[in-house]
């Protein structure tokens, strides 16, 4: 994410604490929404399905893990449909070294959007941390081998589609201001993301 994109986010997050306080001073003034990370489960410890007996998560980070994890199977399962629009080019790499039973770089991509989304959207403490590449290296090829292609617009949106679809398939429906909170992210990434 570029430095400015990660600093608006954080100062929405920051701004949103601000106006937390605040409210408690003026009883007529409604509380802040919690952040997407909070509203996704936030701090509290479960059990992680992917993990041996004890192994505990945070269910907002598990929600953003599943998320993530569903999001790379539809795009996955519409490369392998040959679906239109689909965005093979983009994880040509990726797909390519999954194919050959290297999942490595795999895993390592689905800690990273985890480790991005949690922190950006409220997840702040250590386990939460992203310290992969800025938006604009992530998707450009010449700085990221993993990534085939540069994005279009057309590309974004189609991405857009298949988080909405995740998220729905997560249990957060389209119809709710988490669902739209989770869009203004994603939106808020476009400029860094389309390079093309």
């Amino acid at each position: 994410m570029t430095k400015y994109s990660k600093f608006a986010l954080i100062a929405l997050v920051l701004g949103a604490s601000f106006f937390t306080s605040c409210s408690k001073d003026n009883e007529d003034t409604p509380a802040a929404t919690p952040s997407i990370y909070a509203r996704l489960g936030g701090t509290t410890l479960v059990q992680d399905p992917d993990a041996a007996t004890g192994v505990m998560i945070e269910q907002g980070r598990l929600s953003y893990r599943k998320v993530v994890n569903t999001t790379i199977g539809l795009i996955v399962a519409d490369v392998q449909n040959n679906a239109p629009g689909n965005l093979s080019a983009h994880f040509a790499p990726l797909l390519g070294e999954v194919g050959a039973g290297n999942t490595t770089n795999l895993a390592e991509l689905v800690d990273n959007l985890t480790d991005f989304f949690s922190y950006n959207t409220g997840g702040t403490n250590a386990v939460n941390v992203y310290s992969g590449l800025s938006m604009v290296d992530a998707h450009n090829p010449a700085v990221n081998t993993r990534m085939g292609v540069k994005a279009t617009s057309a590309n974004y949106d189609k991405f857009e589609g298949y988080v909405g679809a995740a998220a729905v398939q997560n249990g957060v429906a389209a119809n709710t201001q988490l669902y739209t909170d989770v869009v203004a992210v994603l939106e808020s990434l476009r400029a860094p993301i389309v390079q093309q």
